[in-house]
């Protein structure tokens, strides 16, 4: 069979272990439904032509494993029920190489022209469907929450979603169309990457060729596949976002400066716990927010536990503006920090394209490349933070960090990205002031002064701390306007300004 020869021919391995996958599970569906109540799913488009080829060589292994040897030889195509839904705003060369295709491979064809749900309803209704197989990839918008055998969701008609290509990226997907050297739609030579409607696709701008005017290099050449649906038109919003600060004379640039900011620091690790390592990371960050105007409302340290993280994760993500988590990030068995925050957030872990090509940059012969367990990330959340002093991008999920600094030297090279990247969402605020003093009175003399100060002063915080049981006692006020600050120091004693007073 032609298409399994080629990718056994390939020196890729990535695509021949996708490739193993994929037909594994086109194999085991047709190992579980009868073949007369299977569907298939095409629309035209470049994932669902892969999809063809991969189930044609399921069907072929399929075959052949069930040792039917008069058919083996003579099994090229799979004689599957095809479902497609024909539209009027459907370009005319996804129409015609539909029908092509389906003609070339001997498909037997249904055309729905309804919408998909009222059209598998009727076709269900017509026919037994226990199961269907579907070109759904990940980062495509129905992905998220989707396995390779998934059932249908609430509301629509019962049968089994059946993902094979679900973990395939743009690369893998345009690996295997070349290598195996099968016809695509046209569209894709002429920079279309996603194809949709006629109103809402374009060629893909990434792909202009100024050399030669206005056209287009072909999809294949896309470099960065996350980009694929470049050319889909956007929707905008009517309405805008504003912050506005109700403020005694403050214009809206000093509104913003007093803006309280709050984080929460997540450290993972049972050595901390066990008492083995002294946790560095906490107090560090704590340090570097209190200088950038934030607040840090929470620092715990969690098991090395997907669900301890999950918990965390969840509580604070919806209280705090951002989220940071040190350790748990790597390729061994108790680096689950990754698996938490998904789990947090309701979403699974899923290949990401480019976090795999960097790691492979950096870790180089010792990389992998089929399987690399590190290159997996929360699906639909991540934003990969670049900067030109990172050796690694840094992961951001919604409004979680996660630092993957080993010691605090690494922290401040992190810290200083961040703060030059746009995307971590770290606004510099207001920094806080602050002013200790400390006393040798006893703390049932100062007590009375500091309860007045909270009450006069809410606007600043006044904590107390002692070096020792003997020692003096450091009264803390700490406050984002100075003059505050120094308003809260008058009503102590003047000898303890004059003797123990310390900036």
């Amino acid at each position: 069979m032609e298409i399994d020869a080629a990718v056994r021919a390939s020196s890729d391995g990535r695509l021949r272990t996708k490739y193993d996958n994929a037909v594994y599970v086109v194999q085991r569906a047709f190992a579980l439904y009868p073949f007369e109540e299977i569907a298939f799913s095409f629309n035209g488009g470049k994932d669902s032509t892969v999809l063809l080829h991969l189930i044609r060589a399921g069907y072929y292994l399929h075959k052949t494993s069930c040792g039917d040897e008069a058919q083996i030889n003579t099994v090229q195509n799979c004689p599957l029920r095809t479902i497609y839904f024909e539209t009027p705003c459907a370009f005319p060369e996804i129409n015609s190489f539909t029908y092509e295709t389906v003609s070339t491979y001997g498909l037997p064809l249904e055309t729905i022209r309804s919408d998909f749900k009222s059209g598998l309803e009727g076709l269900l209704k017509e026919k037994s469907t226990k199961a269907i197989f579907i070109g759904t990839r990940i980062g495509d918008p129905n992905a998220v929450g989707q396995e390779q055998f998934s059932p249908s969701s609430p509301g629509w008609p019962p049968f089994m979603r059946v993902n094979p290509i679900l973990d395939w990226s743009y690369r893998d997907v345009w690996s295997f169309l070349l290598t195996c050297k099968v016809k695509y739609c046209s569209l894709y030579d002429e920079g279309y990457t996603s194809i949709g409607s006629i109103y809402d696709t374009v060629p893909n701008a990434l792909l202009s060729d100024s050399s030669t005017g206005n056209s287009f290099r072909p999809a294949y050449m896309l470099s960065d596949g996350r980009l694929e649906r470049a050319g889909r038109a956007k929707k905008t919003s009517n309405n805008t976002e504003t912050n506005s600060v109700a403020s005694n004379g403050m214009n809206n640039a000093e509104g913003e400066q007093m803006i309280a900011r709050s984080a929460s620091v997540i450290v993972v690790g049972d050595e901390i716990l066990f008492g083995t390592v002294e946790d560095k990371f906490g107090a560090a960050l704590c340090k570097k927010l209190h200088e950038i105007g934030w607040r840090v409302s929470h620092v715990t340290v969690v098991h090395n536990e997907i669900d301890s993280v999950a918990e965390e994760v969840k509580q604070c993500k919806s209280t705090d503006d951002v989220v940071f988590i040190f350790g748990g990030l790597g390729p061994l068995h108790s680096d689950i920090s990754l698996a938490g925050v998904a789990k947090a957030f309701g979403v699974r872990l899923a290949p990401d394209e480019e976090f795999e090509e960097h790691l492979s940059q950096l870790i180089g012969n010792s990389y992998i490349g089929d399987r690399n367990e590190m290159a997996l990330l929360p699906e639909g959340i991540t934003e990969l933070l670049h900067h030109k002093m990172l050796p690694l991008p840094l992961i951001k999920c919604k409004n979680v960090i996660i630092l993957s600094a080993t010691n605090v030297d690494e922290l401040d090279m992190e810290w200083n990205c961040l703060l030059d990247t746009q995307e971590s969402g770290l606004l510099r605020t207001k920094p806080f002031v602050s002013k200790h003093l400390s006393t040798l009175l006893p703390d049932v003399k100062i007590a009375p002064v500091v309860a007045k100060l909270c009450l006069e002063f809410s606007d600043v915080y006044i904590g107390s701390h002692r070096i020792s049981r003997t020692g003096p006692l450091v009264v803390s006020l700490i406050g984002k306007v100075s003059v505050l600050l120094f308003a809260a120091v008058l009503p102590f004693p003047l000898s303890i300004h004059k003797c123990y007073l310390k900036f």
